[in-house]
């Protein structure tokens, strides 16, 4: 990684152990800034504490944001306003294969997590990012390959059985969506922002554990929290990834994943997203959608 000092990245979702934590730590290790955006103060702070236990000199930020409630993403963004330019924001937070819940602003949990919380967050930060000349990572997954379809009816009704999987795969295919719309719109209003995406493969990360039981440790979902790890690269080597397409000099709407079979673990690399996340009517479509759900506009 290059020497990031002088830099400030945002960071959403940096619970300790997770995805987050680790590309936070890695760039306040290169010398950026770092703004740690989280649900709450008492998380921020643990993540704080344990970049700091390795990285005593880290510059850290914290910024209270809870992406499934678009009230909470307006006043994080008014409050971002003090950090300044953004030159790296990393879209990282979110939910994986949780019960159906309907949030306070009507929609899907996954959905309003995983995707419009992002977009709106995006949207308000990116005065910030372009007086950097910075980009806009999203965290996508390899299974928005298994998504049937892109995720383009009413976000506020449930057409059919509520299946967690798929919709959590849509969402990550809404992920890769917005990446490519996002960078296609800044470049045609010449802005000197790129969008990129990355994926982890498959990571031992708590989300499954807390999707399936709301938590991470305790009973049964202690035993599928290990039984995942077993199986798994580190979340150190997921971050890889997002910490490439985050640093390195690479074009807009570039896909970054692992090198190894499946994508699933290895050293990072450009890799290809299925077909469906490249069809413009479908980004064309999920933005405007979007923007009608967050009520903003841009770029």
């Amino acid at each position: 990684m290059p020497d990031l000092t002088g830099r400030t990245a945002l960071v959403t979702g940096p619970t300790v152990g997770g995805l987050g934590h680790h590309t936070a730590l890695e760039l306040a290790r290169a010398g950026a800034r770092v703004v740690l955006a989280g649900r709450t103060p008492d998380r921020l702070a643990q993540t704080d504490a344990a970049i700091t236990g390795e990285v005593p000199r880290a510059r850290l930020e914290r910024l209270v944001v809870d992406l499934s409630d678009l009230g909470s993403v307006r006043r994080a963004g008014d409050e971002a306003t003090r950090f300044g330019p953004i030159d790296v924001l990393v879209n990282n937070a979110g939910v994986m294969a949780v019960p159906l819940r309907r949030t306070a602003d009507g929609l899907e949990l996954h959905m309003a997590t995983n995707h419009f919380g992002p977009f709106l967050l995006t949207g308000l930060l990116l005065p910030q990012v372009t007086a950097a000349g910075g980009r806009v990572v999203t965290v996508s997954s390899t299974m928005h390959k298994t998504a049937r379809q892109a995720p383009l009816g009413d976000p506020r009704s449930q057409e059919g059985p509520y299946r967690k999987w798929r919709v959590y795969a849509e969402t990550k295919l809404a992920n890769l969506l917005f990446t490519f719309e996002l960078d296609r719109r800044c470049r045609a209003a010449g802005l000197p922002v790129r969008a990129l995406a990355a994926h982890p493969g498959f990571a031992g990360s708590h989300l499954v554990a807390n999707g399936r039981f709301g938590r991470a440790a305790g009973g049964p979902a202690s035993i599928l929290d290990a039984a995942v790890r077993a199986v798994s690269q580190s979340v150190a080597a997921g971050a890889l990834p997002i910490l490439m397409a985050a640093t390195a000099d690479l074009p807009g709407s570039t896909y970054v994943g692992p090198s190894g079979p499946g994508e699933m673990s290895g050293p990072p690399r450009v890799v290809a997203p299925r077909r469906l996340a490249l069809d413009r009517d479908a980004q064309r479509r999920l933005w405007e959608i979007s923007q009608d759900v967050t009520g903003i506009t841009y770029p």
